[in-house]
C-alpha cells in the first residue's frame, strides 16, 4: 500500500470506522533513521489505533525503528515479509526474507527487545519454488520461537521473479486453506489473514476459521466497505455513519491542511471511491479529479462535489 495509505487517507478511514486497526504504508527503515523522519512517521492522533509497517533486514536498524515507533505513540510496529516488488527485492526486504527464516527471526526478537509495543509481521503463504505448507509451517515456527505472537499472512505466494507487483496481487491463487491450516498447526499465535477479502460478509466468513482479517486495497478502492464493521464486529451501537455525514466530518481536517499548504488533491484522492456504486459516483469523481487541481482550490470544492451528487441523485428520480 506503498504512497496509498499516507496519513491523509488514514484519517478519512477512521471516520469510517473508528475501531479497525489502521497500517501506515511500508515504510524503509533507512527513511525512517536517515529521512524526514516527521514526514514518514507524523499522525494524527484521531487516527489510532495505528501500526507503523517497516521494511528491512537488518536487525539493529528495525530494533531502532521500533524504538522510534514506540516514542512517536504508535500501538503496534509490523514488519513486512510479503511485498514483492524489485525495487524491495534489491534492497533485501520484503517476501525474498522468506528465504531467510533465521534473519527474520533475529530481526523479530532485535525489535521484541528493542520496545514495548507488540511486533507483528505480515508475510506470504510463500515464494517461487518455497511455496510448500512444510516451509510456511517451519517459518511460523522460526518466528514464534523469536517471540513473535501475531502473524498477518497474505494468502497467495509471491513469484519474485517474472511477475509484477500487480501480478503478484492477482495471478497467484488465492489459499486461505492454506491459512486455515496455519491456525490450526499453531493455536497459541493470533493469525491474521489478508488477500482477496471484498466485504464484511467475507470477513465474518474467515474468522470463524481464523483470529482476524486485513482488508487492503478493496478498502481503498471502496471505502465504505468498512462502514458498519464497528457495529459487526467491535460491538458498537453507534449508528452507521453515511457517505455524505463522512464527508462533511472531514472537512474541518481538510480546512486545516489547506491551510497549512498541503494541496487539496493530496487528501481528496483517497476519498474518490467512497460513493462507488450509487447514483452519482461518476458525478462526484470527475469533479473532485477536475477542479481540486486549480490554484485555491480548498474545502468548497468538496461542498460542491456533494451538491453534484443530489443533483445527479435527483434527476435519476426524475427520469
Amino acid at each position: 500500500m506503498m504512497e496509498w495509505t499516507d496519513r491523509h487517507d488514514r484519517v478519512f478511514l477512521r471516520l469510517i470506522s473508528r475501531h479497525a486497526r489502521l497500517y501506515t504504508e511500508m515504510v524503509p527503515a533507512g527513511a525512517i533513521l536517515h529521512g524526514a523522519r516527521a514526514r514518514f512517521l507524523g499522525h494524527d492522533p484521531c487516527e489510532h489505533p495505528l501500526a507503523l509497517q517497516v521494511g528491512g533486514a537488518e536487525p539493529a536498524e528495525l530494533a531502532e525503528c521500533a524504538r522510534i515507533a514506540a516514542d512517536y505513540g504508535y500501538d503496534e510496529i509490523n514488519l513486512n515479509v510479503g511485498c514483492p516488488s524489485e525495487r524491495v527485492k534489491k534492497g533485501r526486504f520484503g517476501a525474498c526474507l522468506m528465504a531467510e527464516p533465521a534473519l527474520v527471526a533475529a530481526c523479530v526478537t532485535a525489535m521484541i527487545e528493542a520496545a514495548d509495543i507488540p511486533v507483528t509481521v505480515k508475510t506470504r503463504i510463500g515464494i517461487d519454488e518455497l511455496d510448500s505448507f512444510a516451509h510456511l509451517r517451519d517459518f511460523t515456527a522460526r518466528l514464534r520461537d523469536a517471540g513473535l505472537k501475531t502473524l498477518i499472512v497474505h494468502a497467495r505466494k509471491a513469484w519474485l521473479s517474472g511477475l509484477s507487483p500487480k501480478q503478484n496481487r492477482e495471478v497467484p491463487p488465492l489459499r486461505p486453506d492454506t491459512v486455515y491450516r496455519l491456525k490450526d498447526a499453531f493455536p497459541d499465535l493470533e493469525i491474521v489473514l489478508n488477500g482477496g477479502i471484498e466485504s464484511l460478509d467475507m470477513a465474518a466468513d474467515h474468522l470463524t476459521r481464523v483470529d482476524g482479517v486485513m482488508l487492503g486495497r478493496a478498502a481503498y478502492r471502496n471505502p465504505y466497505v468498512l462502514a458498519g464493521a464497528d457495529r459487526r464486529f467491535f460491538g458498537v451501537s453507534d449508528p452507521v455513519p453515511g457517505r455524505e455525514d463522512i464527508v462533511r466530518a472531514l472537512l474541518p481536517y481538510v480546512e486545516t491542511q489547506t491551510a497549512a499548504g498541503v494541496p487539496l488533491k493530496n487528501i481528496t484522492r483517497h476519498i474518490l471511491g467512497l460513493f462507488n456504486g450509487i447514483p452519482g459516483a461518476r458525478a462526484w469523481r470527475r469533479y473532485l479529479s477536475e477542479e481540486t487541481c486549480k490554484p485555491g482550490a480548498g474545502p468548497k470544492v468538496i461542498e460542491e462535489a456533494l451538491e453534484n451528487i443530489a443533483t445527479a441523485r435527483a434527476s435519476r428520480r426524475a427520469a
